[in-house]
């Protein structure tokens, strides 16, 4: 064996019995677990409160002081996969690994009892904010002052990087990259599984966006379409509403942390996975909604934004939990679209309109709802075995919810009955409105009622069938029969009070 491969060989041996040093937030979790205890703080202002008043001790006094208000589940964060698995690998090896982190110590622990993975933790303790010269100081008295490979995320982790012998970063840039090479090898590189401006943007969920086309009803069905001003201030609105929106679902998203992770779909939300930072969110939030105000205001529409905005947020911090009040808050905000669309383009929506969309959208919200019901019996049916011997099994709420699974049928019930109650409005509405007096010869406008009790009753035998996205709204806007029923209602409405189909 030659000299240069012996040395080598004596290298990459001493690499893998040399000590893992594993930073955690932002490294072996895709978060900071202090934010996740803040945001989880957030519906209990007064313990919150009493957390932020041992700021005067200092940073790992409040740390200590929010773990102990919102304790965290190591089970639901959002590790870094492939971190992850490189770490049972050298664990398997024999490598030592050790958990080195400013989160507060029964955070580190609770991790590290989850994975079990580790030989020691070092963490902030109340009094000591382990980051930085502490951190390296820590784990060299640990250690007695033996070579270690640290695995960090952000510069400052730098100061830990100069004292190890080699490193491992994760999702760093290339600039961190180039200035960690300068002080100690790159043992290894771990990249973000998505960049942030990318999951910011899905996180505004501009597919949602469908919803605040209901803006434009209210000037098509006073058949206004060539009033040029009204389609201006209409759009004003559409565009404070797809604001507001986002900044409300970046709320409702950080509200939902725990739910979305144990649900099946919601766990790849940005938030959720990982993949943006709630810090991020948290600035956004407020921006987002500020710049819808200031465009409702010139469309003259701000007081009904003001309302959707209070009520959404009700619903994302508590109302959500309450069962029924969610769907009918759900079709509220739903129905405050149309009445935003209707102030703003000064088409004043008729009492039938309301009526009609109010009962429509209260059997899409409850359509959302049976979905993630019939979502978690499937998912209990797959991971709970039910009890032998006649004995009932406890059942399991929806994550964040106040249902049960049981309540599926009744809702069924709900949802179907305010279905026809939509098409018997509608029918109404045709006969009284859309009719000239005394005239009764059916006309083209007829045919938008068996076209929208198709779309519904097609909606509810998808949903039982287990087939409906999670969100109706997103599903029709993907489905070619929800457009074409969409167009043609349109088409006849705006046709419907000159054309008849039949004559005496």
């Amino acid at each position: 064996m030659s000299t240069s491969t012996l040395a080598t060989a004596r290298h990459v041996a001493s690499i893998e019995h040399r000590p893992l040093v594993v930073d955690l937030d932002g490294s072996l979790i895709q978060t900071d677990t202090l934010i996740e205890c803040l945001v989880a703080a957030l519906p209990h202002p007064i313990k919150l409160a009493r957390a932020l008043l041992a700021l005067r001790h200092g940073k790992a006094a409040f740390k200590a002081a929010l773990a102990e208000i919102a304790a965290l589940d190591p089970a639901l964060l959002p590790y870094n996969r492939s971190l992850l698995a490189f770490l049972r690998e050298e664990h398997d090896r024999g490598r030592p690994l050790i958990l080195a982190t400013a989160a507060d110590r029964c955070v580190a622990i609770a991790v590290a009892q989850h994975l079990d993975l580790f030989d020691a933790v070092l963490a902030s303790d109340g009094t000591v904010n382990l980051a930085g010269p502490a951190k390296l100081a820590a784990i060299e008295e640990t250690l007695g002052g033996g070579d270690f490979a640290y695995v960090g995320n952000e510069r400052r982790d730098l100061a830990v990087w100069r004292g190890a012998a080699s490193a491992i970063t994760v999702g760093v840039s290339s600039r961190l990259e180039r200035a960690v090479s300068q002080f100690v090898p790159v043992e290894r590189s771990f990249r973000r599984e998505v960049a942030w401006p990318k999951a910011f943007f899905r996180a505004m969920r501009p597919h949602q966006w469908v919803k605040n086309l209901l803006v434009f009803v209210p000037i098509i069905t006073a058949r206004a379409v060539g009033d040029v001003a009204g389609w201006g201030e209409a759009m004003l609105m559409f565009a404070a509403f797809s604001l507001t929106a986002p900044g409300i679902y970046l709320v409702n998203d950080l509200c939902d942390l725990t739910a979305d992770r144990q649900h099946a779909e919601k766990c790849a939300r940005p938030f959720a996975s990982g993949a943006l930072p709630l810090q991020i969110g948290m600035v956004a939030a407020p921006l987002l909604i500020i710049a819808g105000a200031a465009l409702a205001a010139a469309a003259g529409a701000l007081p009904v934004l003001a309302v959707y905005a209070v009520m959404s947020l009700a619903y994302s911090f508590y109302l959500k939990s309450q069962p029924l009040v969610d769907v009918f808050i759900l079709a509220g905000l739903y129905t405050i679209r149309l009445i935003g669309g209707g102030i703003a383009t000064g088409y004043t929506v008729s009492l039938w309109l309301l009526a009609f969309s109010s009962f429509l959208f209260l059997s899409l919200a409850i359509v959302k709802r049976v979905a993630e019901l019939q979502a978690i019996t499937k998912r209990e049916h797959r991971e709970i075995a039910a009890l032998q011997g006649g004995v009932r099994r406890s059942e399991t709420k929806i994550a964040g919810r106040g249902y049960l699974a049981s309540d599926a049928h009744i809702l069924e019930l709900m949802g179907v009955a305010a279905s026809f109650v939509t098409s018997l409005v509608l029918a109404l509405y045709v006969q009284s409105e859309l009719m000239p007096a005394g005239d009764h010869r059916p006309t083209v406008a007829w045919g938008i009622v068996p076209l929208i009790l198709f779309w519904q009753c097609r909606m509810w035998l998808i949903t039982m069938r287990g087939e409906m996205h999670h969100d109706p709204i997103v599903f029709a806007a993907r489905d070619w029969v929800s457009w074409v029923v969409t167009i043609a209602s349109f088409a006849m409405l705006l046709l419907g009070a000159k054309v008849a189909i039949f004559t005496l």
